[in-house]
């Protein structure tokens, strides 16, 4: 894979910061899913959302099949950061930066098995649990729902998720080998 190239092509997306790193830095952290349960609509209700996406080691185990990591991020500034569905409307922008990125990674080669934002948005109402998932190749699960301490990850790379004022910050991991 020619990093060189690849960090040439993200620098033309509007990421505010990505990192690469070994998948054996993530933790994960039963709590993280604890958090989908009680607090997330979502919650048994999308193939990329738990119970769905398996237990928290499964999660763990598919996620260390691949060695590598990018970590990106973008910002959306938004009307008010209090209003949760003004704020989940600048998601989808996001979405498209991340496969944009995993485009680049699969150019070079790369298997890739991305993670992104909250829950998958692409269906208006998801087939889960009576069929299979309409669009397996473009449906990215949440990083949460893997048990995956993003904000660690943040915090580990100086990244300000907590830029106060009306900014949106998304996070996605895009897992390769």
């Amino acid at each position: 894979m020619d990093i060189a190239l690849l960090e040439e092509q993200l620098r033309e997306l509007p990421i505010v910061q990505y990192e690469f790193f070994e998948t054996a830095e993530l933790t994960f952290s039963p709590r993280v899913r604890a958090v989908c349960e009680m607090d997330c609509a979502r919650y048994g209700t999308s193939w990329a959302c738990p119970p769905a996406v398996g237990t928290v080691e499964e999660c763990r185990a598919r996620c260390l099949q691949y060695p590598r990591a990018l970590l990106l991020t973008t910002m959306n500034e938004v009307e008010d950061i209090t209003d949760l569905e003004g704020t989940l409307s600048t998601r989808g922008d996001h979405e498209e930066i991340t496969r944009q990125a995993d485009t680049l990674l699969r150019s070079q080669g790369a298997e890739t098995y991305p993670l992104s934002t909250e829950s998958c948005a692409i269906c208006q109402t998801c087939t889960y649990p009576g069929g299979p998932c309409r669009h397996p190749d473009r449906m990215y699960p949440c990083v949460e729902s893997h048990g995956i301490l993003v904000l660690e990850l943040a915090e580990r790379f100086g990244i300000d998720f907590q830029p106060g004022g009306n900014i949106a910050v998304w996070f996605s991991l895009i897992l390769y080998r």
